[in-house]
């Protein structure tokens, strides 16, 4: 039994179509254009990416205050010389810490949405793996703040896509999804449970679940999907089928 379409359009209804218009018409660059001596989510990433009037995916992690920083794991050893995770570190020792490569130190989002000023749409993903992530939505939110360029959240946590729901409603908010380990029934309800929490404008999809007809019912309904991550020439034939645009990666050698 299908639990989709009017339980799906009731509990999470389908936005306006001008509100997420300017998700569709360019590929989003996963963490920005790294490879190639480039470190993703860096300044040189993201310049990367504007030059080829790319948009932008990051991903924003919370100091222990909640102050949002673009960078994507919890711990700081893969990406600098330094130990331990970031959520464990005051703001003002993160701004402290050199990028390995010479990349410049860990950015605050502020500094990437200064950086970035409207020139590409932003997807911001923001990490966060449990019930508290007021600190960090209300960071990004105050990030946000006068910022005129198209910009989105979203998150694995259907709680973030809820809170801005509630809190900022003006921001466009995606609920990121992937199927793996999950195809049963109980990933099944639990994916629309999590849509019905989130109530999200948006889906970002693994490409590797294509074809999902969790992502088709929602697409035919209104919700743009974007897909993440698109490292190939067969996966990017699978997102033009059954994405809006992809979330991609170029080849690493």
């Amino acid at each position: 039994m299908s639990l989709s379409s009017p339980l799906d359009a009731l509990l999470a209804p389908a936005p306006e179509p001008a509100r997420v218009a300017f998700l569709k018409g360019q590929p989003y660059a996963h963490r920005g254009l790294h490879g190639h001596g480039v470190l993703e989510n860096s300044p040189a990433a993201f310049d990367a990416a504007i030059k080829l009037a790319h948009g932008i995916e990051c991903d924003v992690q919370a100091a222990e205050d909640g102050t949002a920083f673009v960078f994507h794991d919890f711990k700081l050893d893969r990406l600098t010389g330094h130990q331990g995770k970031l959520a464990n570190l005051r703001a003002s020792d993160i701004d402290q810490i050199d990028l390995k490569d010479g990349h410049g130190k860990i950015p605050r989002l502020r500094t990437i949405l200064a950086q970035i000023a409207g020139q590409v749409p932003i997807l911001i993903e923001i990490k966060s793996n449990n019930m508290r992530v007021g600190p960090l939505c209300l960071s990004v939110r105050r990030a946000l703040e006068g910022y005129a360029g198209k910009a989105a959240i979203m998150s694995f946590n259907p709680l973030v896509s809820a809170w801005f729901r509630k809190n900022a409603s003006h921001i466009v908010r995606g609920l990121v999804v992937t199927e793996e380990g999950s195809k049963n029934l109980k990933g099944r309800i639990a994916r629309h449970q999590s849509l019905w929490t989130a109530k999200p404008d948006f889906l970002a999809y693994d490409v590797r679940d294509f074809p999902s007809s969790f992502a088709a019912s929602n697409r035919a309904r209104g919700l743009p999907v974007v897909t993440w991550t698109v490292r190939t020439a067969s996966q990017e034939k699978i997102a033009a089928i059954h994405a809006d645009e992809p979330v991609y990666e170029m080849p690493q050698t």
